[in-house]
């Protein structure tokens, strides 16, 4: 194939000879000795180039123009303003697993939350945080977190039906606000310094949202959005620079609307949701477990399951901007293919890979989140191979965190400690090698991170004389209290509340340990013990009940905490109502570990069963696993209690 502009040696050679002067008469054979002298001198002179049509064979490729690497200018300079240390420098305990980490801007406060419904303040010092308050604030575990955009309140919503708002700078409760349905997830929806703060509040079984005076002076709320999501709202987060609040459902849709009036899409944005990619999830059929909103309102980022992608929207036009593809096939084949971050043994990626799939468990999916860093071209999320840090612009990681520590990074919260000394730096200044620019603009920045199934928090600083011996603070009271007082405290366990973690879902239990207390003792210890664990609902029965316990999965096994059967305890309870749970038995006084829930009322089981507590929530997980296909009252494929969660 001919290059336009340029000839083959070859034809060069020839157009060279025919140019040549013929020689005369007598001169013929000198002039043609000197002929082809000059063609052999031009010819040893020509440089190999690309071929021309009349060349046989293939020809070169021509030399493709070089691209030009995108380069984030400044780039070092915003890395140094996150933790120089990929390893953490110190761990902090909640008795019972964390669930989210949340730094309040402005305010510069920790506060960290556990599934058991403890809350706990901690105020930012050098290179760590600092024990300030703690408070038991709901029974039971935590579904969502939100701070406001000024910092100045918190609000935690539980699986109590209530939500809490805290003042952050007296880190003190304000208020407790009793919802009558159960809540999926919270957001402040007001501007900084706004006189009314407003707290959005969707609910668990349906698409409506609901807006509460932030200030706990009116339990009811002010106002109702039931038209815009037909399914349950999962994610929400205020874009102060708009004005605008993002939504997400259960079945992938998105929505804009503005936080007053009539909640219609602020103006400035893009004008018909057709010419956007927010269509992005539905396609999928995956759904965003969070939406986090760039420091300047530009972009958003989302995590979102069961496709496991990273993504990252121009917030205006709402295009999609970058995606990040963490799904357990593509870490298997760069695994295979050795294009991984980093090579691991069998060994290890294996034991990775497990916990990799039990982050898309219903008990902690909704936890998982990504963040920007405080400059927006940086996005941060857990992964396999640790905490990673992309640049947006370049389109590479720029760090990973925690590549070779002991837990999986769910939950993160950023501080990248304000300069010193206050003044307007320009991006030039910050770069200068003026050492007392330099002195006034050091930093303290802070990475915190829960684990998946991990009861500690764990910070990553500018520390770099790391000690492992000393790096985990055991700052709550061991659970083993050994010898005959361990053993009180076993046959004594007890608790109000659980959840089963289920393959189908979370079903929330209310316990009655006053009306059957050896009943509620043996379920408790047992579910702490992880008797429960990995069995599955053995017998279903529709417009009857659901059964589970028995570890042999027929019906014919398990024992009691005691190792033998023991006795009934009726009392005033009646299965009057559907969603009882009550002992499975085969006769008076039998009764092991297995355990029904009713999906009817059952008047003929009073005086038969134990009653020992009611599901108050998770009860279309309840009616799912009700109607699954079964045979001969054994569902055709396994439905299993992942784990029980009891407080």
């Amino acid at each position: 194939m001919a290059v336009e502009g340029l000839a083959s040696p070859r034809k060069r050679a020839h157009d060279e000879i025919s140019d040549v002067e013929k020689p005369n008469g007598n001169d013929a054979a000198g002039g043609m000795k000197a002929t082809l002298d000059k063609v052999q001198v031009d010819r040893a002179n020509l440089k190999p180039d690309s071929s021309s049509d009349d060349d046989l064979g293939p020809a070169l490729p021509s030399a493709a123009p070089k691209k030009k690497k995108r380069k984030l200018p400044y780039e070092k300079h915003y890395l140094a303003a996150l933790p120089t240390s990929t390893r953490y420098s110190k761990s902090l305990m909640h008795k019972e697993q964390l669930s989210f980490v949340t730094m309040t801007p402005f305010s510069d406060f920790l506060i960290t939350s556990s599934i058991d419904g403890v809350i706990k303040f901690w105020k930012k010092g050098t290179e760590s945080v600092e024990f300030v308050k703690e408070f038991k604030a709901h029974s039971g575990d935590i579904r969502s977190v939100a701070v406001s955009q000024d910092g100045r309140n918190f609000a935690s919503a539980g699986v109590d039906n209530t939500i809490k708002i805290f003042d952050v700078m007296s880190f003190d409760l304000l208020t407790v606000i009793q919802l009558k349905k159960p809540p999926k997830t919270i957001c402040w929806i007001h501007k900084r310094g706004a006189s009314l703060p407003l707290l959005a509040v969707s609910e668990d079984e349906s698409g409506t949202i609901s807006i509460y005076d932030g200030r706990g002076e009116i339990q009811d709320p002010i106002d109702t959005i039931s038209d815009m999501h037909k399914s349950p709202v999962v994610a929400m987060s205020y874009n102060n620079a708009y004005d605008c609040v993002i939504s997400a459902e259960e079945n992938g849709s998105v929505e804009y609307w503005s936080p007053s009036g009539s909640h219609e899409k602020p103006e400035g944005l893009f004008e018909y949701k057709s010419s956007t990619n927010l269509f992005e999830f539905k396609k999928s059929k995956s759904v965003p477990s969070c939406i986090t909103i760039s420091p300047t309102g530009t972009q958003f980022a989302t995590f979102s399951f069961p496709d496991r992608k990273v993504r990252v929207f121009d917030f205006a036009t709402g295009k999609l901007y970058r995606t990040y593809d963490e799904s357990i096939q593509i870490l298997n084949e760069m695994q295979q293919a050795g294009t991984a971050l980093r090579k691991l043994e069998d060994v290890e990626f294996g034991r990775r890979l497990a916990v990799e799939r039990d982050i898309e468990h219903p008990a902690i999916k909704h936890k998982v989140n990504v963040i920007f860093d405080e400059s927006g071209h940086f996005v941060l999320y857990g992964s396999l191979l640790g905490t990673k840090v992309i640049n947006t612009l370049t389109n590479k990681v720029a760090k990973v965190f925690g590549a070779e520590e002991p837990f999986r990074s769910v939950n993160l919260t950023i501080y990248q400690g304000q300069p010193q000394k206050k003044g307007v730096m320009t991006a030039q200044m910050l770069a200068s090698s003026n050492p007392l620019l330099e002195e006034a603009q050091e930093r303290d920045p802070l990475l915190i991170s829960t684990g998946s199934g991990k009861i500690r928090f764990y910070i990553f600083s500018n520390e770099t004389e790391i000690s492992k011996q000393t790096r985990d603070i055991q700052n709550e009271k061991p659970k083993q209290l050994g010898g005959r007082k361990e053993a009180e405290a076993k046959a004594t366990e007890s608790g109000s509340s659980a959840v089963l973690h289920t393959t189908y879902g979370d079903i929330y239990l209310r316990l009655f340990p006053e009306a059957a207390p050896k009943a509620v003792e043996n379920f408790v210890t047992h579910s702490k013990n992880g008797y429960y664990n990995n069995t599955i609902f053995h017998r279903v029965i529709r417009k009857f009940m659901i059964q589970c316990g028995d570890p042999l999965g027929d019906g014919t096994g398990g024992d009691s905490i005691w190792g033998k059967e023991f006795e009934d305890e009726f009392s005033t309870l009646k299965h009057d109502k559907p969603y009882t749970v009550s002992m499975a038995n085969a006769g008076p006084n039998t009764n092991g570990s297995q355990f029904f829930i009713t999906t009817e009322k059952t008047p003929w089981l009073d005086k038969k069963h134990t009653i020992f507590g009611r599901a108050v929530q998770g009860l279309d997980v309840v009616h799912k696993i009700e109607n699954a296909r079964v045979y001969k009252e054994k569902p055709e494929d396994d439905i299993k209690i992942v784990s029980i969660s009891v407080s």
